[in-house]
Order: C-alpha cells, then structure tokens, then sequence
C-alpha cells in the first residue's frame, strides 16, 4: 500500500498536518516516535496557547491533539523511524525492519534541547528547570534565576527574563562568551544581569515535597576549583538545540547544525514531495503555536502537491 502522507513525528506540527491532511481524507499515517507529543510532554504548565485561558498541562495538550487528529480519520503508530529513502517516488521509510511507502513526505521530528546532563535537571524539569525562558519566564516573576551559556541563545533569555524576574546570573564555563558583541553588550548593560565566568553547576538542589521545586545550585569556579552553594528559585539551560535530523541527511538540504533548510513562504524543502515543518526547521522561535502553525503549512502544501500530481 503506497499512503497518500506520512507524518513522521507527533509534536504540535507533526499532529496538526496529520488533523488537516484526514480532513481532506488523505488518510496520514503518523509515527509518533520515541517522545509522542514532542516537547510538550516534559512541560508542566503551559500558559502561552491559545485558547486555554486557564493554562493546561504539556502531556494534557499534547493528548486532545492527538485526538482531534484520530477523530478525522488519522493512523498514529507510536514507533520510532529508522531509516529513509527519497532517492525515487514513492519515498520509502522504515520503522523497525517494516518498510512503508509515501506518496508524500512531512518531516516534523521536532529539535532537543541541549542539557548539562545532570540527573538533577530530569528530576526538576518543570519544576524550576526549563530550557526556554519565553516559554516559562512568566512563571518566575520577583523571584532569582541563573541561566547556564555563553552564546547568542543565553544572551536572549537571560535578557527576557529580567522582564520577569528580580535578579538574573549569567553562568559560563569559560572567561568569555562567543555570542555576538551586540547581545553582549545588551546584557552586560542591563542592571539585573550578573555575569558569572569560569563556573559550572555541579548540581541543581530542591525538594519534592511538599511541592516539588528548586531551591538553589551547587557551583564550581573552575579557577581555583571551589565549591559554592547558591539559593535560587529557578534554572534556565541555554546552551542550545539540536534539531532531531541526523535519519535525513544526505537527503534534506540542512544548516551547520541540522535545522532542516525550507523554502521561502512554504514548507518545501529541496525535495519535490517532501515537507518539512515545526522546530526542526526552525530555529529561530520555536513555540508550539508557531509548531502548530507549519504543520498546516505542511499539510495544505502536501495536499496541493497530491492535486497537482493528479491524485
């Protein structure tokens, strides 16, 4: 069976092509992968989508649109895939040794965010740990937070968050930041910034009941290796993303570091037939709304390539 789509991944994008591409009844088939729902999922609350005046869980929101897209019609498998071909049409893909074939193609397998690697980041993520201010910023108004990085990525949220928070530390492993001179310059001319060289958190502390939450940082100087504890209300992780890509190279066009290239105005990307669509072609705002909104895209150009094919 050669399907009309494929949808592989299941954030905000890879689910809204799959509810747009059923209701034209072109029967997607969506593999969700190894983290259905996509980011989302190890979000707590989320404030910033429209439509839930009252906020609603990351994993809630991800689930009804999982549902909506079911309730048209749409295929998910929840397995993970391996390997492509888009040498000829159909395109062909594999999840396990199975090998399914597209007429076809939206790639929405999202982008992870960079972590120090600490099991005190999973165990406080969302509950004081985040990797996106614009996203969590809101939740630390008067309250202190350190941001871990040095380029243009950290630069940005720690400037957003003085919009939120009382006092903002800028921590960097080494004596200089490689982000652009303009954004240090911002943030070294802002009041609430306190820039921190030659540190590394060695571990984020808290508690977990009654509510689980952090309550400060243990750090090292990496000049004269010393131990210091920090209270601190909240820590943000910037040392970058890295788009989910690396089954599509050699395919897809891609950036230095593996955003997915796509034409202008359009999800297209060097590919007749193949669409690409949310974080892991963007790098630049990368929110659920702005997700969401490129799977459309996706679907809408995916469905007038199949008209225009004559399908």
């Amino acid at each position: 069976m050669v399907h009309n789509v494929i949808i592989i991944g299941s954030g905000p994008a890879g689910y809204t092509a799959a509810l747009y591409n059923a209701r034209a009844n072109l029967e997607p088939l969506v593999f969700a992968g190894i983290q259905p729902g996509g980011q989302l999922m190890i979000t707590t609350d989320v404030e910033n989508y429209p439509g839930f005046p009252e906020g609603i869980m990351g994993p809630e929101v991800m689930e009804l649109f999982r549902k909506q897209a079911e309730r048209f019609g749409a295929k998910i498998d929840d397995r993970e895939i391996t390997k492509v071909d888009f040498s000829q049409r159909p395109f062909k893909i594999w999840a396990h040794n199975e090998m399914f074939e597209a007429k076809t193609i939206i790639v929405a397998t999202g982008a992870s965010a960079k972590w120090l690697g600490l099991p005190s980041e999973i165990t406080f993520g969302g509950f004081g740990v985040s990797a996106c201010a614009t996203c969590d910023g809101f939740f630390f108004r008067g309250k202190e937070v350190i941001v871990v990085g040095g380029g243009d990525t950290a630069m940005e949220e720690a400037h957003y968050l003085t919009k939120h928070a009382s006092k903002v530390y800028l921590i960097h492993r080494r004596d200089s930041f490689r982000a652009s001179k303009i954004m240090q310059d911002r943030v070294a001319a802002n009041p609430k910034v306190e820039i921190i060289y030659n540190t590394v958190i060695e571990e984020i502390t808290g508690h977990k009941e009654p509510v689980k939450k952090v309550t400060g940082v243990r750090l090292m100087d990496l000049a004269n290796e010393k131990m210091s504890e920090m209270p601190i209300d909240g820590v943000f992780i910037a040392i970058g993303h890295k788009p989910n890509s690396d089954i599509f190279k050699g395919w897809l066009d891609m950036d230095d570091v593996g955003y997915v290239k796509i034409q202008a105005n359009s999800t297209k990307t060097n590919i007749p037939g193949v669409f690409a669509a949310g974080d892991v072609a963007d790098a630049i705002y990368r929110q659920a709304v702005t997700a969401a909104g490129t799977g459309c895209m996706a679907a809408i150009d995916a469905e007038r390539f199949l008209e225009a094919e004559g399908h």
